[in-house]
């Protein structure tokens, strides 16, 4: 076994969201071989990661604290603890706290397509 050192990345206004969040890195390039990672996100209130498309990868969220308007290729909709997302290649998605109060908190993938 490997035990492996996060990397915590402070995003100002991450593709073109609202505010600063945080990334910490669990996996990487070198552990996932190339352009893909593994990481926890967590956005506080009124910040966001703006809409964005994919190519030549994929990336899933899975919600694991708070509420979020999650934008899917345009369509919003409402999601919360426990909801997963999946945005192929070639298409867009972006997320935003909800929430007054708390912090969104969830585990985002991505990996490259083949």
């Amino acid at each position: 076994m490997q035990t492996l050192t996060s990397n915590i990345v402070k995003a100002e206004n991450k593709a073109g969201g609202k505010g600063t969040i945080t990334i910490e890195k669990l996996l990487g390039e070198k552990e996932l071989g190339g352009n893909d990672m593994f990481a926890k996100v967590t956005i506080p209130p009124g910040c966001s990661i703006g809409f964005h498309e994919h190519h030549g990868n994929a990336e899933t969220y899975h919600i694991l604290q708070g509420e979020a308007l999650y934008n899917d290729n345009g369509k919003e909709m409402t999601i919360g603890v426990g909801t997963t997302t999946y945005c192929p290649d070639g298409e867009g998605h972006g997320i935003e706290n909800a929430s007054s109060s708390g912090d969104l908190v969830f585990m985002a993938l991505i990996s490259k397509t083949l």
